[in-house]
């Protein structure tokens, strides 16, 4: 089965999918233990992980993240490929890049190229409708496994207007997008969506917005969540660092960090290295 096909089979047999941030391979090994059949590669987070803006990252930072991901854990991996790092050319290379590298799918956005920094602050600037699917059209095109999934992601909600956002996302599924992404700001945008956009529908949010019966009674399919796992890494890593400098003392128990840090080869799949290493080494006497 192909990355793509292993999502689409998440998307048609799962009431719906849910995606968390898997940012590196021991972060996708643990969504894979959890039970998650998907994850996803967050521009922002990496970006935040680098020090940068998303807007700053390159397709090569991106494909190399994506590439040991994908190495290490048999989950469908979705990429944030932001604005595509280009106009409709240079989507087609951002596709074939991330294939590549073993995605099963790619979120496209229709802010313009380059992305700019403001993102963050919640200052977006769209392109036209025509200039999207034509990106669209160029990705989809570019793909070498017809199975590799393309959502196409809109700002027009917050940026224009939702019923804006509607005419976009019917015109990116036309275009030959797979899924649409787009973030209602009320509970009827929510319900309403669905029923007005010809493809299953993504969004980005936490995985404690709803529960997973809610979102799939309203007719969501894929609910992609690119905060949790890293905010709650950096408070817990804040709380130690700082309680360490006021006091001395990080307050955790060191038995139990020493007990968690002994599971972490289990976690990153060391068991089948060593078994190669038993197998060719010659062992102690």
């Amino acid at each position: 089965m192909t990355p793509g096909q292993k999502l689409r089979h998440a998307l048609a047999s799962e009431k719906v999918v849910f995606a968390p941030l898997t940012l590196d391979a021991l972060t996708g090994r643990i969504a894979e233990r959890a039970g998650f059949s998907a994850g996803y590669i967050s521009g922002g987070a990496l970006g935040f992980a680098h020090g940068v803006s998303e807007a700053l990252l390159t397709l090569t930072e991106i494909a190399d993240v994506t590439q040991h991901v994908t190495a290490r854990t048999d989950i469908a991996v979705i990429v944030d490929g932001g604005v595509g790092f280009g106009d409709a050319v240079h989507t087609t290379r951002t596709i074939q890049v991330v294939e590549a590298a073993g995605a099963a799918g790619i979120e496209i956005e229709d802010q313009v190229a380059p992305k700019r920094v403001s993102h963050h602050r919640g200052i977006e600037h769209l392109i036209e409708i025509g200039e999207m699917t034509d990106k669209i059209r160029a990705a989809v095109g570019a793909r070498s496994d017809s199975d590799f999934v393309i959502i196409a992601r809109t700002g027009a909600v917050r940026n224009e207007s939702f019923e804006k956002a509607i005419e976009r996302g019917n015109a990116y599924a036309d275009a030959g997008a797979d899924l649409v992404m787009l973030m209602p700001t009320n509970e009827t945008e929510w319900q309403e969506a669905p029923r007005r956009i010809g493809v299953p529908l993504a969004t980005i949010t936490s995985l404690d917005t709803r529960l997973p019966t809610e979102w799939a009674t309203l007719g969501w399919d894929l609910i992609i969540d690119p905060f949790t796992a890293q905010t709650a890494a950096v408070n817990a890593i804040s709380a130690a660092y700082q309680q360490f400098r006021h006091s001395g003392t990080t307050g955790l128990d060191r038995h139990e960090i020493s007990a968690h840090y002994r599971l972490l080869p289990d976690i990153a799949g060391f068991q089948e290295l060593y078994e190669i290493e038993d197998r060719t080494t010659e062992k102690p006497s």
